[in-house]
């Protein structure tokens, strides 16, 4: 049935959100929603992860996989830091690379330092060049979107060194693709892990220009790969699943962080719903395969301050599932050091 129950349904399955995800399973995962990150605000320096699909610990398998550089860093995702597979370099090259076409003083002296001296720390750099640590990591943080510098992330340690890009990955060619041919073959993988998605979605996770979007998704219609069903975009071959497979939905409550593959595709519209003039968002709740909550409070180095959960249910709903979105948000949350203060603005 090509309704919209079905279609979360069958995005549940392919999410791995019932079912955990085995190594192969995971592999093919990260991959198709990649670039993957690390739990937002209090994962920072972990390796990626996807949080609850995993029936392994995917931080240490990605740890060792950032060491072996099966995964490596870059920026994406209009300069955001990610880490995909080194076999998917030319196809993110050809999505993400901002040239560099009229470097600035500055920007030659540290490329040329590193094409000259190898590789190097930040540290190096300052005492090299005499320029400030606040002055040299925008540099650095210009020419990695340029694919001219690759930071070699490879284990937990923090004074890690800069490369140039060619002399780590000789036989990558930057310019195999260009940007809608990369998009064009990176939505396929988005609609598959997905099921359905809209350009929206698409700006929301990518950060890429409206006009690349929609002349992407226009040529995979016109190529017979993609079709619409009510303002979405589907696999051809999804589509005729769907109206020959009924596929279920567990009840199911998950408490997401803001960097999770969902919440990102889905921010352009999360974000304005669940808004708060003195809270921030601090995770998003997805109740049976939809949106439907937020965990308000503050962040914090540490445990967060959990002021509300706010729910966009009925009344009866709100509950009768009380109990279980709370142990939900526990799970992600420190009982005792991030104790629930309110509940859809009930205090507990």
């Amino acid at each position: 049935m090509l309704n919209n129950e079905n279609i979360c349904a069958l995005r549940m399955q392919r999410q791995f959100l019932h079912k955990k995800a085995d190594e192969n399973e995971y592999n093919a995962l990260y991959r198709d929603i990649s670039p993957g990150q690390n739990v937002y605000w209090n994962g920072f320096g972990d390796p990626p992860s996807i949080t609850f699909r995993a029936d392994f610990n995917d931080i240490e398998y990605n740890r060792e996989r950032q060491r072996v550089r099966t995964l490596i860093k870059g920026r994406f995702q209009g300069g955001n830091l990610g880490w995909i597979e080194a076999d998917d370099i030319e196809l993110f090259a050809g999505l993400c690379m901002k040239t560099l076409d009229n470097p600035t003083i500055a920007q030659k002296t540290l490329l040329n330092l590193i094409e000259r001296e190898g590789p190097m720390n930040i540290a190096l750099m300052k005492e090299t060049t005499g320029m400030l640590v606040k002055e040299i990591t925008p540099i650095l943080h210009r020419l990695q979107e340029a694919f001219l510098i690759y930071e070699d992330q490879n284990d937990g340690e923090w004074d890690r060194g800069w490369y140039k890009f060619s002399e780590m990955f000789p036989d990558v060619n930057l310019l195999k693709f260009n940007r809608i041919e990369s998009l064009m073959a990176i939505l396929q993988r988005f609609s598959y892990r997905h099921a359905a998605f809209n350009a929206k979605m698409v700006k929301s996770f990518y950060k890429l220009p409206d006009k690349d979007i929609k002349l992407a998704i226009q040529n995979l219609i016109d190529g017979n790969i993609l079709t619409e069903h009510d303002e979405y975009y589907l696999l051809k071959s999804d589509c005729e699943l769907l109206q020959k497979e009924v596929f279920s939905t567990e009840k199911s409550v998950f408490v997401m962080h803001r960097n999770d593959f969902l919440v990102r595709s889905n921010d352009y519209w999360l974000k304005e719903q669940y808004k708060h003039d003195e809270y921030d968002i601090l995770q998003y709740i997805l109740i049976d395969g939809q949106f439907k909550g937020a965990v308000l409070g503050h962040f914090k180095n540490g445990p967060y301050i959990i002021e509300n959960i706010t729910l966009n249910m009925s009344e009866n709903d709100i509950l009768l599932r009380k109990n279980e979105i709370i142990e939900a948000v526990y799970r992600v949350n420190n009982r005792e050091y991030s104790p629930i203060k309110r509940y859809n603005n009930i205090e507990l």
